[in-house]
């Protein structure tokens, strides 16, 4: 109890930021142009309430709760549901694929320099870091595609026997992947996103010692 209470202001604004932005994203219209100043401010309301939130977070009580985990998770929302979405109603615009597909490796980036300078442990930015680029190399994003969107042409109302545009997948195989190769393919990354998530520490540690003018990633000291 006295925990819960210790980080209540925390817990209350992160429940607040969280019911703010359902009212925003499953109440409100999707609209592009800002009808009134009065909705502008009131869309504002989650990114303030969150903002306060991470500021209450105590760093000891996260890192007890491996509330780092959550990064990939956020990750997957946005890889996976976003951009499948960004390229469904943008299929006349061909350079936002590009645009997107350079964004991506920079948001994991910028989440993986926030959390370092915040004192996230050197291995902790290795875990996050590969996971997430596993997650965004496995083809996640191309099945969601296929299945969140509401497709009109038959071409794409069911999933295709053979996925001739995941060059990504071609590349690796020698071949463009049936539709069950692909779905090994996203098993294969999604395990080893897993894996990279929740494999001992100490194998993380040792890769902080083969740079050169470092000491332990465990101990924290630096040459």
């Amino acid at each position: 109890m006295t925990t819960l209470r210790r980080h209540a202001p925390f817990l209350i604004l992160a429940g607040l930021a969280l019911a703010f932005a359902s009212v925003v994203w499953f109440v409100m219209p999707h609209d592009r142009e800002v009808k009134s100043l009065g909705i502008m401010l009131f869309k504002l309301v989650p990114f303030v309430l969150a903002t306060e939130a991470l500021a209450q977070l105590d760093p000891e009580w996260a890192q007890k709760l491996r509330l780092h985990l959550f990064a990939p998770l956020c990750f997957m929302l946005y890889f996976l549901y976003f951009v499948p979405k960004i390229f469904f109603h943008a299929e006349n615009h061909p350079e936002l694929y590009y645009y997107v597909l350079t964004l991506t490796p920079f948001l994991i980036l910028t989440f993986l320099f926030c959390f370092r300078i915040g004192g996230g442990a050197a291995h902790l930015v290795r875990r996050l870091g590969y996971a997430m680029l596993l997650i965004m190399l496995s083809g996640l994003e191309d099945l969601a595609y296929l299945t969140i969107n509401e497709h009109t042409d038959p071409q794409w109302q069911t999933i295709p026997e053979v996925w001739t545009w995941a060059s990504h997948m071609t590349v690796r195989l020698g071949h463009p992947a049936s539709k069950y190769e692909a779905f090994a393919l996203i098993i294969t990354h999604v395990v080893l996103a897993l894996f990279v998530l929740l494999a001992p520490t100490r194998w993380f540690a040792a890769l902080g010692r083969l740079v050169p003018g470092r000491r332990s990633a465990v101990s924290g000291t630096t040459a």
